[in-house]
């Protein structure tokens, strides 16, 4: 082994020679001047030279062969670009901290979710809901795995999972530090699924009881006191008919409330023109404005009106809305849909589709929970024409989801209005950020 090292040491010679050489000349033509003027003797002369000639040629730094550390890793290993390639490419918004909880990675994803994370600053100043801030201390203090579960209510609420891992790096000098990941995962749809099970099965139970109870008791007549009764029988059938299409309809409308509550935390990004989308809701809701006897007007801009969405969901919405005001408006004698160009507060372009009719109006009491699921102003009413107390829930829940809202307006006997307020697809990631 030292035979090794020893042949090691000496084996550039060759190299030290020639990088010395300049030094080596200059020093001996100097020492030969002073010898041939008499100011040295030629013994002192050489071993000056002597001197001079080991202190270029000797490998005085003998851990050449064997690169330093710093040498080896250039920069701290976890500073490098392969972890930060790894970070990056985490589909979650992952954080890679230091063991004092500054930033030292993120990925763009965590960079959405919380903008105000920098680099080499503490993460706790960015991050400040509790759940958040108290896991990390946690896990700086004791060094061990911390899970947090909160809610976060920016742009729309999302179920959010914090889990803080701690990772062992190398470090610079051949030892090990502590590192801490942070990682994000949603569980809003999870969270969602669970709402929407349970709703659904509170709704369904709660309104169908109803109409099952109604086919209960017309069955049990037609087989008993009615068997024999052709004109009875013919009208419970038809009774029977209208509540089973109104089970039917309840159930249509669960199911589109709960996809939209389900994925209301994802914004739409197809783009959608509202102009053609309601001329195709009026055109399908004609034969229905003629039955009651009611025109539908509709002011449309020349430009598209286009925002980000998705088109069956904004169909369903118009939908509801049109012919909302066709059956409880049908007294004033006209609806009118318009789309407008408007200025939200903060200054942002939006669209404005308003629904107008000119019927009795709604009393102000009634306005702020007419968006609740199954509330009715008049219940008889309502089921008469055939509504299930949802359409309107399922209307706010849509322009939620499209970062929208719904304005309701109404003065008694003046009729109501509805105004579903979204804003312009080229603004709307900028109005989500205000």
């Amino acid at each position: 082994m030292a035979t090794n090292v020893s042949a090691s040491i000496f084996s550039p010679w060759p190299d030290r020679l020639r990088h010395a050489a300049i030094i080596l000349l200059a020093a001996g033509l100097a020492l030969a001047g002073l010898v041939a003027f008499g100011e040295l003797s030629l013994a002192a002369a050489f071993a000056v030279f002597v001197c001079i000639a080991a202190a270029a040629l000797v490998p005085w730094r003998l851990h050449d062969v064997a690169t330093s550390p710093d040498d080896k890793f250039g920069t701290n290993p976890v500073e490098a670009p392969v972890v930060r390639a790894i970070v990056g490419g985490m589909p979650d918004p992952a954080v890679l901290l230091d063991r004092a909880g500054r930033v030292i990675h993120l990925n763009a994803a965590a960079a959405q979710m919380a903008p105000a994370l920098r680099a080499n600053e503490l993460a706790q100043f960015a991050l400040r809901t509790p759940e958040i801030i108290t896991a990390l201390r946690e896990a700086i203090a004791t060094a061990e795995l911390r899970r947090a579960t909160y809610l976060d209510h920016v742009p729309v609420d999302r179920w959010m999972e914090l889990i803080i891992a701690p990772v062992q790096v190398p470090t610079a000098f051949g030892g090990t530090d502590q590192c801490m990941l942070m990682t994000f995962h949603d569980q809003t749809p999870l969270r969602r699924v669970e709402e929407m099970r349970a709703d659904f099965v509170a709704n369904a139970s709660h309104e169908l009881r109803t109409p099952l109870a109604a086919l209960s008791g017309f069955i049990d007549t037609l087989q008993g006191p009615a068997r024999d009764d052709a004109k009875a029988r013919e009208r419970f059938l038809g009774i029977m008919q209208a509540q089973a299409k109104r089970m039917a309809r309840l159930i249509d409308d669960l199911l589109s409330l709960s996809r939209v509550e389900l994925s209301a935390h994802v914004r739409p990004d197809l783009l959608v023109d509202l102009a053609p989308l309601i001329r195709q809701v009026v055109d399908g809701l004609e034969p229905l404005a003629k039955e009651r006897q009611v025109a539908i007007e509709i002011e449309l801009p020349e430009a598209p009106a286009t925002i980000a969405g998705d088109r069956e969901e904004l169909l369903r919405v118009f939908e509801n809305l049109v012919e909302n005001a066709l059956k409880y408006g049908a007294s004033g004698g006209r609806v009118v849909v318009t789309v407008t160009p408007a200025i939200s507060s903060e200054g942002l372009p939006e669209y404005r589709a308003m629904v107008r009719d000119f019927g009795p109006g709604i009393a102000p009491e009634h306005l702020p929970r007419l968006t609740e699921r199954f509330y009715r102003v008049d219940v008889g009413d309502s089921r008469a024409q055939g509504g299930t107390g949802l359409g309107l829930s399922l209307v706010k829940h849509t322009v939620s989801r499209h970062r929208g809202r719904l304005l309701i307006e109404s003065v008694p006997k003046k009729g109501a209005t509805f105004t579903a307020v979204f804003p312009s697809a080229k603004y709307q990631g900028q109005a989500e950020k205000n």
